[in-house]
């Protein structure tokens, strides 16, 4: 394996995997925190070009944190499909990257290859592409998956309704709802933080959204972000949940600051199967950041991308309805400003995507973050042309409970109508009876009309 380059008449010698992994990364100031990043410009060329060359063997024969030590690692080794693997092992990054791009390399044809890549492989070929070129790649490739509804289908698009509240207030969580509803949100699912992590909290809230749901016969899911503890808790205790939530990170030690295991999570996702009232196939729904394992002290001195695609690797065991990356939630100090936050929304969407589940991005930053609603938007848009099947958004764009910035809901028709994408059908269709559509699929008067649920 080389791990070494001429480059301007330098050499550059690099001591593993993990560090050409580091240094071939586009800048982060995650990666510069941990001390892991290129240190410049000319360094970063030079381990793209070592990572290019590199065959996809050798990255499976050094992962970025050893087998016998890391579930992680573990469940994505042991998911590829071997079969698949062993036609393409010979092949260099580069070659893998090349593979993609070719017009006659359709969706299903790279579908088919994704089953023989790790994680850290889908990493490696995330650093040599272009933003282009991951929007391109992307756009190809239609995952799909059922809960109540159905989204990863081409040229559709769902959102998340986000009605968080400061204290958990039943009337405001609804009144934010109704705000959501009202401007055609949702059809991804109806998606409440809690402040209160209780059994009790959670079955009231699950309760509440499940009437609510009925009552109105909203085409949608349910979910409750509490720990996943809390949520079968509740699920036991009869509470109606549609799917299971859970954050998750990329090594075993992030998850397990996070209070999760992987025999947690396979119990879980098997009792979900058998009582989530949804009764869909795709019952999972996960979160995730750059950034996370790092604030965990548990990145074990790999790069803030190679984790998160490992954290892709983690999700797919499970056949999640959707994976949702929080882009810019954690701050400046792992994605910096709005170059850092664009490049790595499309890289994410790009990796989830070929890792074969649908692929969310909350396009999002914090006040402390160099970047505006702008900057949001236009990542949003590149999104939409990326084929992205699962958005969120939030009244006016601010998410008053978690104090972060993302898209407005009054932005989603907006964001439809400019890139061409739909709501899910029948989604659609409840919009049209309740008179927030027209039958072209256009905003009536009573669109953003909030009361017409008081009605």
């Amino acid at each position: 394996m080389k791990l070494k380059t001429v480059l301007f008449g330098k050499t550059y010698q690099f001591k593993n995997v993990n560090e050409v992994q580091a240094k071939a990364s586009e800048q982060k100031s995650g990666d510069q925190l941990a001390g892991l990043a290129a240190r410049s410009t000319e360094e970063r060329a030079a381990a793209k070009i070592v990572l290019a060359d590199m065959l996809l063997s050798d990255i499976r024969n050094n992962p970025a944190v050893p087998y016998e030590l890391d579930d992680v690692t573990r469940v994505i080794q042991d998911q590829v499909n071997e079969a698949v693997y062993r036609e393409i092992k010979n092949w260099t990054v580069g070659d893998l990257r090349d593979f993609m791009m070719l017009y006659s390399s359709t969706g299903p044809i790279i579908q088919r290859i994704a089953t023989g890549l790790t994680s850290e492989m889908i990493a490696a070929v995330t650093k040599i592409m272009s933003n282009m070129d991951l929007i391109y790649v992307a756009k190809k490739i239609d995952n799909v998956a059922t809960c109540v509804t159905t989204i990863g289908q081409r040229g559709i698009a769902a959102n998340r309704a986000l009605p968080n509240h400061q204290t958990d207030d039943i009337d405001g969580i609804f009144a934010e709802l109704y705000e959501a509803l009202a401007y055609g949100v949702g059809d991804a699912m109806l998606g409440l933080n809690p402040v209160q992590d209780t059994v009790e909290s959670t079955s009231f809230l699950l309760h509440k959204l499940y009437d609510f749901r009925m009552k109105w016969e909203i085409p949608t899911q349910n979910c409750v972000l509490s720990h996943i503890t809390t949520q079968i808790a509740a699920l036991r205790k009869g509470a109606p949940l549609d799917m299971i939530f859970q954050s998750i990170a990329g090594t075993q030690k992030a998850n397990e600051s996070f209070g999760v295991t992987t025999a947690m999570l396979d119990d879980a996702y098997d009792l979900g199967k058998r009582e989530c009232v949804s009764g869909g196939k795709n019952i999972m729904y996960f979160e995730t950041g750059e950034g996370s394992e790092l604030s965990a002290d548990a990145h074990l001195g790999v790069d803030m991308l190679t984790l998160e695609a490992r954290t892709y690797g983690y999700a797919r065991r499970y056949d999640p309805f959707y994976v949702m990356s929080v882009v810019g939630f954690i701050g400046p100090e792992y994605i910096y400003d709005s170059v850092q936050q664009l490049r790595a929304g499309l890289e994410e969407h790009f990796m989830g995507t070929l890792s074969l589940f649908p692929m969310g991005v909350d396009v999002c930053y914090t006040n402390h973050m160099p970047a505006s609603q702008n900057d949001s938007e236009n990542l949003a848009l590149l999104l939409a042309h990326a084929g992205m099947p699962a958005f969120v958004t939030a009244p006016m764009g601010d998410d008053i409970m978690l104090n972060y910035q993302l898209l407005g809901n009054h932005d989603w028709q907006t964001l439809l109508e400019l890139s061409g994408l739909k709501r899910v059908p029948e989604f659609e269709k409840w919009l049209q009876k309740m008179e927030i559509l027209d039958e072209y699929g256009m905003f009536t008067a009573k669109a953003g009309d909030a009361s017409i649920f008081l009605k």
